[in-house]
């Protein structure tokens, strides 16, 4: 649609140009990569800041996120699957333009598990890998030689970091089968030039062992200073998450004194003196520096709503991309910049999202609702997130806006299992899996009616993703509570589903269920939607894409056909992507079929 005039708003927010935040090259800071959709499709864009100038990187008709540039700023890797079904290379290409090269010669396709490229004299580089087959493989490769196999196991594992001078490097792994808590282990890689690779663990640290609680770890960085042996790692002691420390050369570690509610997570000044403090709580975010000397924090000054990414420049400057509901997203900076704007056509604001507190069987929810104009009550979608391990927040969603639009009010639950409310609220969700996130969305939506401010007769419930399972299980385990069912990319079948889904994805469930299928067939059936279609009384919308490998079609068409079978009303939408659409028109569709399907299906 070229006349943008006659183009509603909610067409103009997915088609208006965007841009994540830039990543810098480490040793050449003027180099910067981000993420595009100018050409309507989501591709990868090189930036020479010196000078202005900005190239796409990457063309495919699927679109391309995944890219990293190597430390001197020479060159892009950038993974390439198939049609989005996460499955494929690292690609290599000059900064300046040239041809795509495999990175890595001699790596076979698989799911990525982590990437790591040195600042060190011998080009090291670092390849996380996961298939069927082998489970999780990180291979190291040196001066362009063949890539070497450095550690191998069947559970999920993944590369944390590599040192400043390439020396050491860490990895999070599950070997005690735990997916949702990591531990680590820290490898000294040894061998000169010519010399056969030497492997030495020098530090392990594992927070899982020994307690009644197991506890998470996770690779934040290792110092940017060359031969500093210190590793900023974010840990779960204090029930929540926030960063430590580890001297992995004489063991030390150095819990930081960082008093914030919510979880925290940081990076590292670029000179190693202090660290930038992303600070997540109850559905909004904050930054501050921590002088590492001094102990101390001191605000950094950014307007009220959620950062989306945060870096520090190496002349103290902060860049973050920072959005609220009601305003789009920006890459700003602390000097009051705005660092990178796309050209052309303004995605116009939206309205501001409303706090709400519902008490629930697990403790008080937070729920985020926007609303439309004019007097409730109003038809009412309950916009499901995905993860689970994720939340909403006061963020820019062009989707939810779409729904404001079109006079409907939105909410949306951060359940148990969501982040940002401290561990015990993201950890409870095992064994019960699906029932108790539904057990928290009931009570919010109960509190909606209760309010006035959702019209029970016309209650959609709606998600993409662990949002889309969560959408099919409720409409057949809360069939009169629900008007309307719109899943996106769900997991519908959950045994199929198990058996066909990539490898680091089993692991996670075999942890929340407490086994395979085989090994404990009631839990996987009590939380499976399959179990309860026949239940299922609103008219449902499914929407798939045919080569995700996180919610396989397979399981999809399970749950389709049984809906065939009793003639229940329902349409199916495939298209050909992944877990979702990086092309512009793609996404615009789903919204458009999405809403055409409320319209015709919700009373009047």
């Amino acid at each position: 649609m070229s006349d943008t005039n006659a183009m509603p708003d909610w067409e103009k927010r997915f088609r208006a140009p965007r841009v994540s935040l830039p990543e810098w090259a480490e040793d050449a800071p003027d180099r910067a990569l981000f993420v595009s959709n100018a050409t309507g499709t989501y591709e990868l864009y090189a930036w020479d800041r010196a000078t202005g100038a900005q190239r796409q990187v990457t063309d495919r008709p699927n679109g391309t996120t995944d890219g990293v540039l190597t430390p001197d700023g020479e060159a892009v890797w950038w993974f390439s699957d198939t049609d989005g079904d996460e499955f494929g290379v690292w690609m290599r290409q000059p900064f300046g333009g040239g041809e795509d090269v495999p990175a890595v010669p001699g790596l076979e396709p698989s799911y990525p598990a982590g990437l790591a490229i040195g600042r060190d004299a011998r080009s090291t580089a670092v390849v996380g890998r996961s298939t069927d087959e082998d489970g999780s493989t990180i291979h190291l490769v040196r001066d362009g030689g063949a890539p070497a196999v450095v550690y191998r196991h069947r559970e999920s594992a993944g590369v944390g970091d590599l040192s400043r001078d390439g020396t050491l490097l860490a990895i999070e792994h599950t070997e005690h089968g735990d997916a949702m808590h990591s531990a680590l282990r820290v490898l000294r890689l040894g061998g000169g030039p010519g010399e056969p690779l030497a492997l030495e663990t020098v530090a392990e640290l594992d927070d899982t062992r020994g307690g009644e609680e197991e506890l998470g770890l996770a690779v934040m960085g290792f110092s940017p200073v060359r031969g500093d042996t210190r590793l900023l790692i974010g840990h779960q002691r204090r029930g929540r998450w926030e960063p430590m420390v580890w001297d992995v050369a004489d063991g030390s570690q150095t819990e930081l004194s960082i008093e914030l509610p919510g979880d925290v997570s940081a990076e590292w000044y670029p000179d190693g003196s202090g660290l930038l403090i992303a600070h997540s709580f109850e559905a909004r975010s904050e930054l501050w520096r921590y002088d590492l000397a001094a102990g101390t924090l001191a605000r950094v000054d950014i307007p009220a709503g959620t950062v989306s990414g945060a870096t520090a420049r190496p002349d103290g400057t902060v860049e973050y991309l920072w959005s609220s509901a009601a305003v789009p997203p920006q890459v700003r900076s602390t000097t009051g910049a705005v660092v990178l704007d796309a050209p052309g056509m303004k995605a116009p604001g939206s309205v501001p999202v409303e706090d709400v507190w519902v008490d629930g069987p697990g403790g008080r929810v937070h729920a985020l609702v926007q609303r439309p104009g004019g007097e409730g009550p109003f038809p009412t979608v309950f916009e499901i997130h995905g993860g689970p391990t994720w939340h909403d927040s006061d963020a820019f969603a062009a989707g939810p806006a779409a729904w404001v639009d079109h006079g409907y009010a939105v909410v949306r639950v951060n359940y148990r299992g969501s982040t940002g409310y401290g561990r015990e609220w993201t950890d409870a969700l095992k064994h019960r899996v699906g029932l108790i996130e539904l057990e928290d969305i009931g009570a919010v939506r109960e509190w909606a009616v209760a309010s006035g401010l959702a019209d029970p007769r016309r209650l959609v419930l709606s998600g993409g993703s662990w949002g889309g399972y969560l959408t099919l299980l409720g409409l057949g385990t809360q069939p009169d509570a629900w008007s309307l069912g719109l899943a996106a990319v769900p997991v519908a079948d959950y045994v199929t589903a198990y058996h066909d889904e990539m490898e680091g994805l089993k692991a996670m469930d075999r942890t929340l269920l407490g086994g395979t299928p085989e090994e404990v067939p009631e839990r996987f059936a009590a939380s499976s939607p399959l179990t309860y279609v026949d239940a299922v009384t609103a008219p449902v919308y499914v929407s798939a894409g045919v080569n995700d490998p996180r919610c396989p079609i397979r399981q999809v068409e399970n749950y389709v056909d049984r809906l065939v079978a009793r003639e229940h009303p329902h349409e199916v939408y495939r298209y050909d992507a992944g877990h979702g659409s990086l092309v512009v028109e793609e996404r615009i569709k789903q919204v458009r079929l999405e809403l055409d399907f409320a319209a015709r299906y919700l009373p009047a």
